[in-house]
C-alpha cells in the first residue's frame, strides 16, 4: 500500500504515508510496527519513524503488547480516539437528534431536544442545544469537536441558499440560515438532504458497501431518494435530485404547479397517507401505513391484493427511475417499505422485472435504526478525519480548540 508518488516532496510523501498508516489503524485496529511496514510496504526504520511522528502529533498512542506465543513481544499501536470528534445531526419536525463520536467512530454522547411546541426556537438554537447535550454526555466541550453534519428533509440550493422541498419544517426557509448554524456552532457545519445522508449510512455500513452507482428510496409519510453515481451522491444543480415524490407517473393525475402544492405524481400514489387510505379501502384496520403493511402480511382479508396494488405502484416510480440512471442496485428504505420486507420486496422485484428494461438488484435496507443520524455522523467523520489526519498541513494538529475557517 505504499504510496510512491514521482516528484513529490519529502513531506508529502510522508504526508501520504501518514494517512494510509492511520486509515489501516482505523480499519484493523491495533497493530504493531511491524504489521504496520508489512501493509505499507514500508521499511522497519521508516515505519517507526512514522509512529514516532504520528505519536508525537498526538494521533497515535500504544495499546498493549501483541501476544502471539511467538518470539519477543510487540508493541501495539493505536488510533488516539481524543485526537478529535465529530458529531452528526437528524432534524425532523418534531426533534432534533445529535450524535458525538470519536474520531474512531464510537460514539460518545447522544441527545434528543424536542421541539413541537418551540416554534419560536429558532434552527440554530435547537440545533446548538442538541450538539451541546451530546457533547455534554460525551464529557467534552463543543470546541473540540472538528466537524457538524446535519440531515433536514429538504435541501438548501447551493446557488441561492434556499431551503427547498420542505415547507413543514419551521424556521428553515431563513435567509442566512447556514451562516448563522456555523456561528452559533463556532464548528465547520454542512447540510445534507435526510435521504442522501441515509444512502451514506448504506454505503457505509450497510448493503450498498463497495457499490459505485445505485439508488436508494425511502419511504415513510414521504417518498425521497438518494441517487449515488461513481461512489457520490449526487445532489443535483439546485439540490433537488432525488425529490421523487414530484415525479409524474403513470396511475396518478398530473399536478400541476407542484411547487405551490408540495407533492406530485409519485407521492399521490405511494406516500404514505396513499398507502394507509389504500388499506382501509380494502377493509384493513390501521393506524399508520407501516401497520397496514403489517396486517396485510399477516394474511388478513384483503391482504393479497393490497400489497400486490402497494408494490405495484412502487414498481413503477422504480422504473421510471431506473430508466435514467441505471443503477446496480436499488436499496428500500424508511419505514414503509422496510415494514413489508422480502415479501413486499419480491412484489416490487416481479412488477420492476415486467416494466424496466433495466434490472438492478434490489435489497432491504441494512441500517434501520436512526439511518439519518448514522449518515450524518458518517459524513461529519468523514470531513473530520481529512482535517485531522492531514499531517501536512501547516496548523498545529495536537489537541487544541479551533474556530470555523
Amino acid at each position: 500500500m505504499l504510496f510512491q508518488v514521482k516528484g513529490g516532496t519529502p513531506r508529502t510523501l510522508r504526508g501520504i504515508n501518514d494517512r494510509v498508516t492511520l486509515d489501516l489503524l482505523l480499519e484493523r485496529g491495533p497493530l504493531s510496527r511491524t504489521q504496520v511496514g508489512e501493509l505499507t510496504g514500508l521499511s522497519k526504520p521508516t515505519a517507526s519513524q512514522l509512529l514516532s511522528r504520528l505519536q508525537d502529533a498526538g494521533l497515535v498512542v500504544t495499546q498493549g503488547i501483541e501476544n502471539n506465543g511467538r518470539g519477543p513481544k510487540a508493541q501495539l499501536y493505536a488510533i488516539d480516539p481524543t485526537a478529535g470528534y465529530a458529531a452528526g445531526v437528524d432534524v425532523t419536525s418534531t426533534r432534533v437528534a445529535a450524535a458525538v463520536a470519536d474520531v474512531t467512530g464510537c460514539v460518545v454522547g447522544r441527545s434528543v431536544v424536542p421541539t413541537p411546541r418551540r416554534r419560536s426556537v429558532g434552527p440554530e438554537a435547537a440545533v446548538t442545544e442538541a450538539v451541546d447535550a451530546a457533547c455534554a454526555e460525551a464529557g467534552i466541550d463543543r470546541n473540540l469537536l472538528r466537524q457538524v453534519a446535519i440531515g433536514t428533509p429538504g435541501a438548501f440550493d447551493p446557488q441561492t441558499q434556499h431551503f427547498r422541498y420542505a415547507r413543514h419544517l419551521a424556521g428553515w426557509h431563513t435567509p442566512g440560515l447556514l451562516d448563522r448554524l456555523s456561528d452559533a456552532l463556532q464548528v465547520p457545519t454542512e447540510v445534507a438532504n435526510d435521504v442522501n445522508l441515509a444512502a451514506t449510512a448504506e454505503q457505509a455500513v450497510g448493503v450498498a458497501r463497495g457499490v459505485d452507482d445505485f439508488v436508494l428510496l425511502f419511504a415513510e409519510n414521504g417518498l425521497g431518494a438518494a441517487i449515488v453515481i461513481d461512489g457520490r451522491v449526487h445532489a443535483g444543480a439546485t439540490g433537488g435530485a432525488g425529490e421523487v415524490g414530484f415525479l409524474p407517473v403513470a396511475g396518478a393525475p398530473l399536478v400541476r404547479d407542484v411547487r405551490r402544492t408540495n407533492s406530485g405524481g409519485f407521492q399521490d400514489v405511494a406516500g404514505g397517507p396513499q398507502v394507509l387510505a389504500l388499506a382501509r379501502s380494502v377493509g384493513l384496520r390501521a393506524r399508520t401505513p407501516e401497520q397496514a403493511i403489517r396486517v396485510a402480511l399477516d394474511g388478513a382479508e384483503g391482504a393479497a391484493e393490497f400489497l400486490q396494488t402497494v408494490g405495484a405502484r412502487f414498481a413503477v416510480g422504480i422504473a421510471a427511475i431506473v430508466a435514467v440512471v441505471d443503477p446496480a442496485l436499488v436499496v428500500l428504505s424508511g419505514s414503509v417499505l422496510t415494514a413489508g420486507g422480502e415479501d413486499l420486496l419480491k412484489i416490487i422485484a416481479a412488477e420492476l422485472n415486467s416494466i424496466a428494461a433495466a434490472q438492478p438488484r434490489l435489497e432491504l435496507a441494512a441500517v434501520n435504526e436512526e439511518p439519518v443520524l448514522t449518515g450524518a455522523l458518517h459524513r461529519a467523520l468523514e470531513l473530520a478525519r481529512q482535517d485531522i489526519f492531514d499531517t501536512t498541513s501547516t496548523q498545529d494538529i495536537s489537541h487544541t480548540t479551533r474556530r470555523i475557517r
